[in-house]
């Protein structure tokens, strides 16, 4: 950066910072949210083209943080989010001058009509959308074999731990090594099963997918509405609880939204002393034979450290962790949600059906077909109608056993509060449309960081985010990645 004082501050300051520090200094008059923008556009100018994590930037991120700077000097800020940058996952709507794509060069000309829900709720708050990150082409629901992070459109993320070298985790890849590199405060992601928790585990970070139901859907493209849900990516717990309050709400549009929401009163979730008398029922088993030994390793000095901060930890069997889990209910649903998403498109977007983008893809195959599509195949051969007794079976299947047989059960079982997940634990609490919390709690010894999981019952996110809160301060285990300058010379970043 050519400016003196904002260079300083983007090089000593801005990594690592958070969201109460960026506001203290609002507040104080030393730095601007116009000020914030600069500095993390010039580190996206600087960093990312190693890692590919922002698709695009929004092209009036400066004037709309000028104009929350003026009305923080006239009104004071609206919350904790005023004048904080954010970057969205490319399958959220924006009503602004930004594409809304899922990835898919079929969508690259597409603009959202209006925001989406989360969009309206991030500008009500006060954030300032900076751009949209770069994402796993349709929510890695397109191929079986396509690598976490590529898209036809954005190309292929990669971790900044270690680009190349380790898995940057999917879908919302590109809003997870956003922000464990430090090119915005927080993002928002998306997850059907494992794409926020899985990114947040793979890059040191906190993930909260919350209930489904908690935040609405309208405004993003689909996968399954039994199981999708929005939610933050964050370097902090309490940053990501700040995007989350905002983000969440009832949305006629979203009738799972239509029900009973939990408080969120920060004086009772930022508590360090709330793992003293937890019970914890741990959920090893569900990664026996699928991971090495050296996480186990890692696993396990966790619930030891649990135990140390007093809380009670049980060994849990759980039914659904010998379940046989297939994809049949996303497979017919993705049908039905893309195909009414798609309707709802702009005209001038010729792709109105799942069929239409199978047959872009078949047009433009060199630029499209990179890993095939045969989960866009399998799910076009449904009626989209979700009439299918194999759809409603398994779907009554896959609640049973997560719900009654998964996660309910283990809290009745062993009377405990939450469920310990090695890694990001997503399946069988994504089945059930119930919250997570992962967060950091180790590095490997070749430098890849490991989190762990707290799962609970619906709505239990005040509970998990304590929990979790608890455990992150204990430890303070996120540092952050070396990163590559785009011209290729490594250099360190603020630890």
């Amino acid at each position: 950066m050519k400016n003196p004082r904002l260079n300083t501050l983007m090089e000593e300051w801005l990594p690592e910072a958070t969201i109460d520090e960026m506001q203290a200094k609002m507040e104080k008059g030393e730095l601007s949210s116009h000020d914030l923008v600069l500095m993390y556009q010039a580190r996206i100018a600087k960093f990312d083209q190693t890692i590919n994590s922002v698709l695009e930037l929004n092209p009036d991120a400066l004037h709309i943080a000028a104009a929350l700077d003026a009305e923080r000097k006239q009104n004071g800020p609206r919350g904790p989010l005023h004048g904080i940058p954010v970057l969205v996952k490319d399958n959220i709507d924006t009503n602004d001058k930004m594409h809304t794509s899922a990835g898919s060069l079929a969508l690259k000309d597409s603009f959202a009509q209006k925001d989406s829900f989360v969009a309206a709720r991030l500008r009500e708050a006060g954030a300032v959308i900076l751009g949209k990150t770069n994402m796993t082409e349709w929510a890695n629901f397109m191929a079986n074999n396509m690598k976490s992070g590529y898209s036809s459109r954005g190309g292929q993320v990669l971790n900044s731990y270690g680009p190349g070298k380790f898995d940057v985790g999917g879908s919302s890849a590109g809003s997870g090594a956003a922000i464990a590199a430090n090119l915005a405060a927080v993002a928002v992601g998306t997850e059907t099963d494992g794409s926020i928790l899985n990114p947040a585990s793979q890059n040191s970070l906190v993930g909260i997918k919350p209930t489904v139901g908690l935040v609405s859907r309208s405004g993003i493209i689909p996968i399954a509405h039994t199981q999708d849900t929005a939610g933050p990516i964050a370097r902090t717990v309490k940053d990501a609880v700040y995007l989350l309050e905002a983000i969440v709400g009832q949305d006629p549009q979203d009738p799972a939204t239509m029900v009973s929401l939990p408080e969120f009163r920060q004086d009772t979730l930022f508590d360090d002393q709330a793992l003293k008398g937890a019970k914890i029922a741990v959920a090893r088993e569900v990664y026996i034979g699928k991971w090495t030994q050296e996480q186990e390793q890692i696993f396990q000095k966790a619930v030891e450290k649990l135990e140390e901060l007093g809380a009670e930890v049980v060994e849990a069997a759980i039914p659904a962790a010998k379940a046989t889990w297939g994809y049949k209910v996303l497979s017919y649903e993705f049908k039905a949600d893309l195909n009414a998403y798609l309707n709802g498109l702009s005209p001038n977007v010729p792709v109105r059906t799942l069929s239409d983008v199978i047959a872009f893809n078949n047009e433009h195959g060199e630029k499209m077909l990179k890993y095939g599509q045969e989960v866009l195949l399998e799910s076009e051969v449904t009626s989209g109608t979700l009439t299918e007794a194999e759809y409603l079976e398994e779907l009554e299947y896959n609640l049973y056993m997560a719900r009654e047989q998964g996660i309910d059960y283990a809290l009745k079982e062993y009377g405990a509060d939450a469920v310990l997940f090695p890694m990001d634990g997503s399946t069988i609490g994504s089945k059930a449309g119930y919250p997570s919390v992962t967060v950091p709690t180790a590095f490997t010894d070749e430098g890849e960081p490991v989190g762990i999981t707290f799962t609970g019952t619906a709505f239990s996110e005040p509970l998990l985010i304590r929990l979790a809160y608890a455990f992150e301060q204990a430890t303070k285990v996120r540092r952050a990645p070396e990163l590559r300058i785009n011209a290729g010379e490594k250099i360190h970043t603020t630890s």
